[in-house]
């Protein structure tokens, strides 16, 4: 089985998503040989901390697109699926940030919470221009709702990494507890 995940989070070392996403990785990596890994990363400015030599069924494929771009291709468009950038796929298996669309590849994603639903003015509630540095600092409410509009249309599995979250999917996303797993965090590899 061909398995695609978006390590892309993993550019933003130190965040409980990053530490998440490459930990799950690694692990994965680690345990189960049978199966081919391709990591997608993509960053303007960041190199992927993720290494994968020593892995001979896992590929990385890199791109230098801006988060803001690939929000705004798949999470408001919803086009250019997953597979034209890393090729097929049996299972894909998508960051925090975003929802890319699949041809043929079942989709899991994991939701950490629904903070950005629940409390949006403790979130980042506006989008942001510093010229200088040439920085835009996105609206995280307003991709997290669009994000999660097509988690709940087209997800095969959602996993929760816990149950106040798998609640909180249940009663805001109204996402059927058919598709919900909690599965627990790990620690640190």
């Amino acid at each position: 089985m061909k398995i695609g995940i978006d390590i892309s989070q993993t550019a933003y070392q130190g965040t409980g998503v990053a530490n998440y996403t490459k930990n799950l990785t690694l692990a994965l990596l680690r345990i189960d040989k049978k199966n081919e890994y391709i990591l997608f990363f993509s960053s303007l400015r960041k190199k992927c901390p993720v290494v994968v030599s020593g892995f001979p069924n896992a590929s990385l494929r890199t791109f230098k697109f801006p988060p803001t771009i690939l929000d705004f291709i798949w999470n408001r468009l919803h086009i250019l699926p997953i597979e034209w950038l890393i090729g097929d796929i049996d299972v894909f298996f998508s960051s925090d940030w975003l929802q890319q669309p699949v041809i043929k590849a079942r989709k899991v994603t994991t939701v950490h919470d629904l903070i950005a639903l629940k409390y949006p003015e403790e979130t980042h509630p506006k989008t942001e221009f510093r010229i200088r540095n040439f920085i835009i600092s996105p609206n995280i409410v307003e991709i997290q709702k669009r994000r999660l509009m097509w988690v709940k249309k087209e997800a095969d599995l959602v996993i929760c990494d816990s149950q106040a979250t798998k609640k909180d999917v249940m009663e805001i996303l109204k996402i059927d507890e058919k598709r919900l797993r909690t599965i627990y965090p790990g620690g640190t590899l």
